[in-house]
């Protein structure tokens, strides 16, 4: 049975992205280092089309993570910094470069329509104007039996989880604090909605809490 599912790393204050986000920073101010755990990972390389790498207590948490997923929801600020209406001339393609990581097709939320974009390695970003319920609802159409992975941003996080409509999420809690930028648990919410922590895990430089129902 298809499952939505989701996956974020968090700051100890509970922020997925730092302040000031750019192009050139795209997930703010030290953000990136609440990643700094998976990039040596032979698992994550390897999705990336890298090579080397090793493998630790974390490698089950990004196997899991890209594990029987048949497409990936995502919001405009993940995505892309371009606000407004696409430029024609000069479209902004995403972080990724030309094979994204997802390999799998991916629908992006935004208030502007955009043609299809086919990248290589399988995937392409399909832009939704419909909001959450209708590029959720396409997402499962697509995915069939597969499951439905959230990629983020926290925006896109919140409101489906305050939906109560997530199957699973993992959180991997990176030691240390950002004092600011986007909070994943913001604007009143106090209800996982039927979410149980079922496992942690500790590893280097990370702590790993999933969540399912």
């Amino acid at each position: 049975m298809s499952r939505l599912r989701m996956q974020l790393s968090i700051s100890l204050d509970g922020f997925v992205a730092g302040p000031n986000q750019t192009a050139e920073d795209p997930i703010g101010k030290n953000g990136l280092r609440l990643h700094d755990w998976v990039f040596g990972l032979k698992a994550w390389r390897r999705q990336h089309g890298m090579e080397g790498g090793e493998d630790n207590a974390s490698t089950v948490c990004v196997e899991e993570a890209t594990a029987n997923v048949g497409a990936v929801l995502m919001g405009r600020n993940m995505f892309g910094p371009v606000r407004g209406s696409w430029e024609a001339s000069a479209p902004w393609d995403g972080w990724w470069g030309e094979t994204p990581p997802y390999h799998c097709p991916v629908f992006v939320l935004t208030h502007h329509a955009r043609a299809p974009l086919v990248m290589k390695g399988g995937t392409t970003f399909h832009f939704v104007t419909g909001g959450p319920e209708a590029a959720l609802a396409e997402a499962r159409r697509v995915a069939g039996e597969k499951d439905v992975s959230i990629a983020g941003g926290a925006s896109l996080a919140r409101q489906v989880l305050a939906a109560g409509v997530v199957d699973e999420v993992e959180l991997h809690l990176a030691p240390l604090l950002l004092g600011s930028g986007e909070r994943l648990f913001d604007g009143g919410m106090t209800d996982l909605h039927g979410l149980t922590l079922v496992r942690t895990i500790a590893a280097p430089g990370v702590t790993h809490l999933k969540f399912s129902r």
